[in-house]
This record gives C-alpha cells, structure tokens and sequence, in this order.
C-alpha cells in the first residue's frame, strides 16, 4: 500500500470515527418525550435507542448501527437529512453532519495563516477607521490577525503578546484568572469551542489544525472536557462583557462580519452596549495612547494592589 493510499485511509478512519462520536452524542441528548415517544421506567441509557432513531429517519437498524459504529459506508443527502430531522439538529449542526459523513462539497478550506496577507492589509486601514470602536480580524482557528487601537485598548495584554502568540482560545484556557478578559467567561468559551468543532469538521485532514487542537487538549483539562461534547455552533452577533485592566466591567455587542481580504477570517466589530460602555471604551482609548498597553496593564495591577 503507497503512502498516499495509506494517509487516506487514515483520514477516511477519522473522519468516520468523528461522525460516529457525533451521532452518538446527539442521540444521546433528545429525550423520548422531546419526540412524542414515552420514556418508560426500563430504558439503561439516556437518551433514544438506536433503533428509535433509525425508525425515526426510515432507515434500517443495522446500518444505522453501522454507522454510529463508525463502519466504512456511506450515506447519501437525503438520508442525512433524515437523520438529521430524527435527531432534531440545527441548521450549523446539520452540516456539521453533512461534512463528518464526506458529503462532495461540504469541506472546507485550510485556516488562514497569521499574519494578514499583502493582499488583505487594506483591512487594517478599515479597523482603524472604525475606532473608538475595537474591532479585530480573527481567523477560523481564533487567530488574532490585526485589530485596531480600541480593541488593544479594551484588551491589552492581547497586543502584549507576539503574534504568533495572538490566539483567543489558547489564552482563554491557559492564562491565569487575573488575566482573562471575559467576565461570563464559561459561557463563551463553550460558545467558542462550538464554532471551533465546527470548523474542525471541515479540516479533519488537515495536520495543522489537529496539531492545534492536540496542543491546546494537552493544555487544558477543560478544553478536553468541553471538546468531547461534539456541540456546534454557529458565529451570531451577541453581547458580552469584557473585564478591563482596570477592573471595570464593559458590555458590548459582538457582531462578525465575512471579508474576501481574508475568506477563512472575520471581522468582529464590538458595539458599546450602553453609553457607560461609551464613557469607558473612550476613557480607556485615551489612556492606551498616552501610556499603551504595557501602561494600562502595569496601572490595572498597582490599582489592585492599592490599600
């Protein structure tokens, strides 16, 4: 068997291994009264039987089983479709399932490479313009490729570190307490992981982004925790609270937008969720180009030192 034979294999293995572990997960979470079926005292294992779901989408028990099992076989749309409806998946979800399973057309593309490209670098005069809003460019991998001065102002431990250094994630399930800049921070790490499974299903051959995941799996026991759920999600604009280096609490609103600049990336731009987030996201803009960001974090901890 040639090399390349033997490297696909090995990717088709995962690949299948990755869809197994999904539709067991899933099937595991729906309840027989979410689907009108009744509970009953005697069921071993939570969630519907494998052959409630294969009633459910018109398919027989043993291929479904097959599948689940992570067999070499392959489904085609329209009984995707059916298995998505009997598992009540979302729209994200869905696809998620469409990519696992190797449907033509459903994988995606590798990850943008940090930093911005010769070609994308106008993006950073658009962030620049969009200031005293902080605005960033963050790849699919939650690189963080540009921002502008009132992101490094709202979080500027992030400008601190190299590029390369420069992802949410990594920083989110590694840095110290006193650090983390999200205030619901389990909220929105289980949001992140989310879209990063998601994403995942479409690079599953990709050696970068499972060395990436590895890496941040040997990292964090709660990383592993939250990545064996298997959820997806999608990007949505939602609100959310940073915790400045000063300790003061802002809420803004988070809305991502798709770029051509860069095709795997996005630009977040943060919205002042209250004119209180105005005041602070100006007074800290302000201060961040007086001082900079070393400033700001250096008077953040001798302000939690005082008394």
């Amino acid at each position: 068997m040639s090399a390349i034979t033997t490297r696909s294999a090995a990717a088709a293995a995962s690949r299948r291994g990755e869809l197994a572990a999904f539709l067991r997960l899933r099937r595991e979470r729906i309840t027989p009264e979410d689907v009108g079926l009744p509970g009953g005292p005697r069921r071993r294992t939570p969630g519907l039987r494998r052959e409630e779901v294969a009633q459910r989408a018109g398919v027989g028990v043993a291929w479904y089983t097959w599948l689940e099992q992570g067999r070499a076989i392959n489904p085609s749309v329209q009984v995707l479709d059916a298995i998505a409806r009997a598992l009540l998946l979302g729209p994200e979800e869905r696809a998620h399932l469409h990519r696992l399973a190797g449907v033509p057309g459903a994988v995606g593309c590798p990850p943008a490479r940090h930093p911005l490209p010769p070609e994308a670098q106008s993006m950073q005069t658009i962030l620049d313009s969009l200031s005293p809003l902080p605005a960033s460019v963050v790849s699919a991998g939650y690189d963080v490729l540009a921002f502008n001065d009132a992101y490094a102002a709202l979080d500027p431990r992030m400008e601190l570190l190299s590029p390369p250094d420069r992802n949410v994630l990594w920083r989110l399930f590694t840095a110290d307490e006193e650090s983390q800049p999200l205030v619901d921070w389990e909220r929105e790490v289980s949001f992140m992981v989310g879209q990063l499974r998601a994403e995942f299903g479409r690079r599953l051959t990709d050696p970068r982004w499972r060395a990436y995941i590895r890496k941040l799996s040997e990292a964090s026991p709660l990383f592993v925790q939250l990545w064996s759920r298997h959820e997806v999600s999608a990007p949505v604009t939602h609100r959310k609270r940073f915790r400045t280096a000063d300790g003061r609490t802002v809420a803004i609103t988070a809305t991502g937008f798709t770029t051509t600049a860069v095709p795997d990336a996005k630009m977040w731009v943060y919205t002042p969720a209250d004119q209180d987030a105005v005041r602070v996201i100006g007074e800290l803009l302000d201060r961040y180009r007086e001082i900079g960001a070393a400033g700001l974090v250096a008077a953040g901890a001798g302000r939690g030192t005082e008394g």
